[in-house]
C-alpha cells in the first residue's frame, strides 16, 4: 500500500530499497527556503542497522502489509521461543532477539500480538502488564520516607525490580512488560 511520506508514523513498517524497515522516528522539517521534507529514522528489520532518510512530503513510500495475529506463548528453549496461532494452532519459533528485552516477562500461556508479514514474524507485542511473585526483597530501613524510597527485589522470573517499602517476599505484584517497572500489588 502506497502512502505519502508525510503520513509515515513511528512504528510503521515500510519497504525501502527492497528491504523492510521499522520507523523509529518521523519529523516534518520546514526549512526557511524550499519545500518541507520528512526526516525518517528507521531500522532494517533483518540486520538491525539504522539509517536516516529524507523524503519530500508528497513523495510516496510503500507501507508493508503487516497483520497483527494473536499467538499464545508456549515455552522457551534457549533463545528460541515457541508460539501457537490461536486460530489455526500452527506453531512458530521466534528468536529472543526479535522479541527484545520484554522476552524476560513472557509467561506460559500468555497471549501476544505478533506482527506478521509474508516473510514471517516481524515483532512481538506482549500485554501491557503481567503478574509476578516477589521471591526476594530487602528489609525496610527505618526512617526512610515511603514516597521517595524504593528497595531492590527479585521476581520469580529472576528479573530485578525496584519495589516500594511495603512490598515483601511472597507478595504478588503487577509489572509493566515493556520495562519491568512495578505498577501495583496484584489483586487476588
Amino acid at each position: 500500500m502506497k502512502i505519502n511520506a508525510i503520513n509515515i508514523r513511528s512504528g510503521n513498517i515500510i519497504e525501502y530499497n527492497d528491504k523492510l524497515w521499522t520507523v523509529l522516528k518521523s519529523d516534518i522539517m520546514q526549512p526557511g527556503k524550499g519545500a518541507s521534507v520528512v526526516q525518517v529514522e528507521m531500522r532494517d528489520i533483518d540486520t538491525g542497522n539504522k539509517t536516516n532518510v529524507r523524503f519530500r512530503t508528497q513523495e510516496t513510500v510503500e507501507k508493508a502489509h503487516v497483520e497483527g495475529v494473536e499467538f499464545q506463548f508456549l515455552y522457551a528453549e534457549g533463545d528460541d521461543h515457541h508460539f501457537m496461532n490461536q486460530k489455526t494452532y500452527e506453531q512458530i519459533i521466534i528468536n529472543r532477539e526479535l522479541i527484545g528485552d520484554p522476552a524476560a516477562y513472557l509467561q506460559d500461556g500468555m497471549i501476544c500480538s505478533v506482527a506478521m508479514h509474508e516473510s514471517g514474524p516481524l515483532a512481538v507485542d506482549l500485554p501491557d502488564s503481567a503478574i509476578f511473585e516477589v521471591v526476594e526483597a530487602e528489609p525496610v530501613i527505618k526512617g526512610q520516607t515511603a514516597s521517595s524510597s524504593y528497595k531492590p527485589g527479585i521476581l520469580d522470573n529472576g528479573q530485578k525490580v525496584m519495589l516500594p517499602p511495603h512490598i515483601e517476599a511472597g507478595t504478588r505484584i503487577v509489572v509493566k512488560t515493556a520495562d519491568g517497572t512495578y505498577v501495583e500489588r496484584a489483586k487476588d
